[in-house]
């Protein structure tokens, strides 16, 4: 009886530790996939930001396109978006049912807010843009870091990242209370994208936001930026859920984002952030900055760091302006006139033009700043803007080293070992080691950190010595079953304490014979979902990875051994995955430890392959190049209708063509664009644009 108990323990045991393993691997190819993605988008987005820096526009009309396709709502100035976005002439119709906002806001209209949404129901676009005018203009009078003290209340609950996840939400009020006077909540940014709901969860957070403006805090997270939207599904949710007035309500929210306090200090002792730290995190100067100038956190201004730098030494005392009779030396000295550099040679024109332009734009600049008027929003003074004012005898920053500031502390991750780096794996922020975090600490005499920004199996994490903590809202995020979600909750002696759940309607209807197989039958689900996900990465890569299998079979024999295989998938796809563990799930075993890759692949085409008329190699372009696509057409598609029109198209292939060194007339480019119109409405689909594209590849 002994030996049988040991025999069932060390099974038992084996049996764990085996279901334990494939939930780590699974876990790590989700993270590693979704990392790649934001690693795209990135360079996406520097792609866009090169041609932009390389673009001479030939006319005012070409500028004024450019503008509004990369600037979007910088453009607006204060009473231009309050005129664009007037929901006063908006009228309700007597057949809405749903929820009627007034203000200022009750706790009742958030309790029939909630239990509308619960039903299914939505808001009316008047209501919507009158929130979210009512929010914008509340933000704009907070600070950059908010403060938080349990003195006032019992305990802060601080919740992660939500992601658009709205049963989160509920369950997490549900649980834990709504808030109230007596019951401080800190949401930690990335609020909206992936899920289906984030508009809902918006529009909850910002009312209690009103109704409670001490108790409940809003800190700006890496997907609060409309960049980022456009890519991972925010940007079109708005869209289809107001088909009419969705253009303005996008553009209020983008200006919303761009108010949203950076950070939150619990009792001057705990740091709430969404992202991290780095070696050069600065709190005072975080303080300073002016955060409703990042609207997307993706673009650091790197156009007018020149003149910045001109104006910082001119406030340094390093000026030669003198004071002119009238009284206008302060004015002269904060608004210095540039001094134009040297002109480049006539023989090279672009260049030539290129330094016209910017002197010309700088003498303008000048003179704005001279009789005091505005490039971007002419409005009355914020937190940010009176801190600046009345320190203006102390240090003044780049506006890269800002951007640099607020980027970090939106993106960064915690690692295990000392120093701090680049973050390569998302391609923004950084890796900060415990190093970095003990020095933070002691500097500003903080006990640690709270952020959120990667998803936790257990929907919480501590790591660097418990100094650093991250909570994360949103249960199931990748799959139903793939991770927990939780939150903190902080007292007076700031001991956290956590709460975990999982929203999961399927886990509630089990049966109890269901029940007792369910986190094998579980992590089987979420497994098979994750094989799924790397499967369509291998096949999006058949062509790299064909090359590289050929660098192993020398003798063009066709096979490989696995341990080569397991080499060449990783030099491809690096995606930091453990190939040869991995490798039973992906490639059929073998007597001779030799792999047949063309036939291996051949099998993933067949997997992927939808249509039989699309060809594999077409189809592994398009699934590889499919999201960045979808964000080039959402870029292009400024007015979010979900159609290119000809003009949109047109000033766009231009900016493409100018890159690309390829002459073509007006005429061609027309012939082009009428060409890809196959059903001639006068607009291009997204179907259209990528049918397009998979006929361009064919034709090669």
């Amino acid at each position: 009886a002994f030996k049988a108990a040991v025999l069932i323990q060390q099974w038992y045991r084996r049996y764990v530790a085996r279901l334990e393993m494939r939930r780590r691997c699974t876990w790590r190819i989700f993270q590693s996939i979704e990392y790649a993605c934001e690693q795209d988008q990135i360079k996406l987005h520097n792609f866009f930001s090169y041609l932009m820096d390389h673009f001479t526009p030939s006319s005012s009309k070409e500028r004024d396109f450019i503008s509004r396709m990369f600037i979007s709502g910088e453009s607006f100035k204060e009473a231009e978006l309050e005129k664009y976005c007037d929901y006063e002439s908006m009228e309700v119709p007597d057949t809405y049912t749903g929820p009627r906002l007034s203000f200022p806001l009750l706790p009742d209209h958030a309790t029939a807010l909630l239990e509308a949404f619960k039903q299914k129901q939505q808001l009316h676009a008047r209501y919507v843009l009158n929130l979210l005018h009512e929010t914008r203009k509340h933000l704009k009078q907070l600070p950059n870091i908010s403060h938080v003290s349990t003195c006032y209340s019992e305990e802060v609950t601080v919740c992660g990242d939500l992601h658009g996840q709205l049963d989160d939400l509920f369950l997490i009020f549900y649980k834990n209370g709504l808030p109230s006077p007596s019951k401080s909540y800190v949401f930690n940014g990335d609020f909206v994208d992936r899920g289906k709901q984030s508009l809902e969860i918006l529009i909850i957070l910002f009312t209690f936001l009103l109704i409670y403006p001490k108790e409940v805090h809003l800190n700006r997270g890496n997907h609060e930026d409309h960049m980022v939207n456009l890519r991972y599904g925010f940007t079109k949710e708005v869209m289809q859920k107001y088909k009419v007035h969705g253009k303005k309500i996008l553009k209020m929210i983008q200006n919303v984002f761009c108010w949203l306090p950076l950070a939150t200090l619990i009792d001057q002792k705990v740091l709430v952030i969404h992202g991290g730290i780095s070696d050069t995190t600065d709190l005072d100067m975080l303080e300073k900055i002016q955060r409703n100038k990042f609207i997307s956190v993706l673009r650091g201004k790197k156009r007018k760091e020149s003149n910045r730098n001109v104006e910082i030494q001119e406030i340094n005392g390093e000026s030669k302006v003198e004071a002119d009779p009238a009284g206008n030396e302060a004015a002269l000295s904060l608004c210095p006139q540039p001094r134009p550099t040297e002109a480049p040679s006539m023989a090279n024109k672009l260049e030539f033009s290129r330094w016209v332009r910017q002197t010309v734009q700088e003498q303008i600049e000048w003179c704005r700043r001279l009789v005091d008027i505005s490039e971007s929003e002419e409005e009355e003074l914020t937190y940010s803007s009176v801190v600046s004012l009345t320190d203006l005898d102390g240090p003044c920053w780049t506006r890269q080293e800002e951007w640099k500031q607020a980027s970090n502390i939106l993106w960064s991750d915690p690692m295990p070992q000392e120093g701090c780096r680049v973050n390569t794996v998302r391609g923004g922020g950084c890796y900060f080691g415990p190093d970095v975090t003990g020095k933070i600490l002691e500097k500003y005499n903080l006990q640690f950190l709270i952020r959120s920004h990667e998803c936790k199996q257990e929907g919480y994490e501590f790591c660097h010595n418990r100094k650093v903590l991250t909570i994360f809202s949103a249960s199931n995020y990748y799959e139903i079953g793939s991770n927990r979600g939780a939150y903190v909750k902080l007292g007076p002696d700031l001991v956290p304490h956590f709460v975990q759940y999982q929203a999961n309607k399927t886990a509630h209807n089990l049966t109890m014979t269901q029940r007792q197989g369910f986190p094998v039958a579980l992590i089987s689900r979420v497994e098979e979902s994750a094989f799924r996900a790397l499967r369509e990465k291998l096949f999006a890569h058949t062509s790299a990875l064909i090359s590289a299998f050929k660098a192993y079979d020398k003798d063009n024999t066709g096979r490989i051994t696995l341990s080569n295989w397991a080499t060449a998938v990783e030099s491809v796809l690096h995606l930091g995955l453990p190939w040869r563990m991995l490798r039973p799930q992906l490639v059929r075993s073998t007597a001779d430890g030799m792999l047949e890759y063309k036939s291996w692949l051949d099998d993933l085409a067949m997997e992927q392959r939808s249509q039989e008329h699309i060809q594999s190699s077409l189809l592994e372009v398009i699934y590889r190049n499919r999201s960045n696509l979808e964000t080039i057409f959402r870029i292009i598609d400024r007015d979010h209708s979900g159609l290119i029109s000809f003009e949109e198209f047109h000033q766009t292939w231009k900016l493409f063509s100018s890159h690309m060194n390829i002459e073509l007339t007006d005429d061609g480019i027309n012939d082009l664009v009428r060409s890809i119109d196959f059903n001639k409405d006068g607009n291009i689909d997204f179907n259209e644009f990528l049918e397009a594209f998979r006929l361009v590849k064919q034709s090669q």
